[in-house]
């Protein structure tokens, strides 16, 4: 069910609400699982499932991590346990077929593809959980004791499908206890509205013009500007519909009174990539800066080539994070590359400002060739 459907705007929301603000405050964590979890199993009820055991196992590993606290060692443990169950949770289904098909090319290993459907939001609430018995360690973020609220944080609808990527440590005040006010109630359906608007006037419309050009594409008639024609409409149809579901995302947890952090700010006005990744799914940019980045040692290492390591283990992750295909892979690394020559490589420094953001549109919209390729020869 998504966001700019009939369903969910003249059904399920007005339902939701509804039954939510009818409960007495006591239950409306409660109502608000249950709700997430109709609104998670409308499509595939049978992965519900798979959400109730990674809720399970990250509630459980939290209050392990809290219990032996004075044992570092054991608590250390617990953490390593709930980051490994994630990620091979997340690695069998959504890498398991990628992973076999490209070693299935060695002779004499035959791996079989399964050919499982992906678990709607897996990569989302995965790392939402992993991120939690993470800042329970790190005293960034009280336990929650509380299973039914840990649930309704991990199963949360209006950011389970496309986020962003919540943090506990960023709601675990808002699960206690919040105010609902008839200002936060408008506010987040102003915002919710504006997304909305985003998503079916903009890039639905914008996307148009991209699928023309694909379909030029394949039958050979494409030329050289109807190319880059139809790589700007991408390039603004991506931006249109993944911010215009943040805002949603915003908007309809405003309306239950939880704070979400932005994940867009104005993107392709940005004069550099290190700039531009400060305002394109900050969320997600966060969680590698918080969990992945700062713990290898970040820029405070004592060489270059630590730093550049640093910086190749996050593109390298980012990109395998996004899609099972080298595509992907590709796609991140020319991130990386990009941000090394202009740590090191001095790439735009002098340059007068419409220089800097025209290069940075350009290397911005060339990349996401091969985000949207379905292979690099494609690409």
């Amino acid at each position: 069910m998504v966001f700019s459907s009939l369903t969910f705007l003249f059904l399920y929301l007005p339902l939701t609400l509804l039954v939510y603000f009818l409960s007495p405050l006591r239950w409306r964590n409660f109502v608000l699982l249950v709700v997430s979890l109709l609104f998670y199993g409308w499509g595939e009820p049978v992965y519900i499932v798979i959400m109730f055991l990674s809720i399970i196992i990250d509630y459980t590993h939290g209050l392990l991590v809290e219990k032996f606290r004075s044992d570092d060692k054991k608590a250390r443990w617990f953490v390593a346990q709930s980051v490994i169950f994630n990620l091979a949770l997340l690695g069998f289904f959504k890498y398991w077929d990628f992973i076999a098909a490209n070693l299935s090319l060695i002779p004499g290993i035959d791996l079989p593809q399964l050919g499982i459907p992906l678990p709607i939001g897996i990569s989302f609430y995965t790392f939402q959980t992993m991120s939690y018995t993470i800042d329970v360690y790190r005293k960034d973020a009280p336990v929650q004791r509380n299973m039914v609220d840990f649930g309704a944080f991990v199963t949360m609808f209006p950011q389970l499908i496309a986020g962003p990527i919540v943090q506990y440590k960023t709601v675990a005040a808002d699960l206690r206890h919040r105010l609902h006010t008839s200002e936060n109630f408008a506010l987040g359906a102003r915002r919710f509205c504006v997304g909305l608007a985003k998503k079916v006037l903009l890039a639905n419309s914008i996307g148009a013009l991209w699928e023309d050009c694909l379909a030029a594409q394949g039958a050979g008639t494409l030329t050289v500007l109807g190319g880059w024609l139809g790589l700007a409409a991408y390039g603004f149809q991506i931006y249109f519909d993944f911010s215009g579901y943040s805002d949603m995302a915003i908007g309809l947890g405003k309306m239950f009174s939880f704070h979400f952090l932005e994940n867009f700010n104005y993107p392709y006005i940005s004069r550099s990539i290190t700039e531009f990744w400060r305002r394109w799914h900050i969320s997600l940019s966060t969680w590698f800066r918080d969990y992945v980045y700062f713990p290898l040692g970040g820029s405070r290492v004592d060489s270059r080539a630590k730093h550049i390591r640093n910086l190749f283990v996050v593109w390298l992750l980012t990109g395998i994070w996004h899609g099972a295909n080298w595509t992907f892979l590709a796609w991140g690394l020319f991130y990386f590359v990009l941000l090394v020559l202009e740590k090191y490589g001095h790439l735009g420094r002098g340059w007068p400002v419409w220089a800097k953001w025209l290069f940075t549109f350009l290397m911005v919209n060339f990349a996401w060739v091969l985000f949207r390729a379905d292979s690099l020869a494609a690409a």
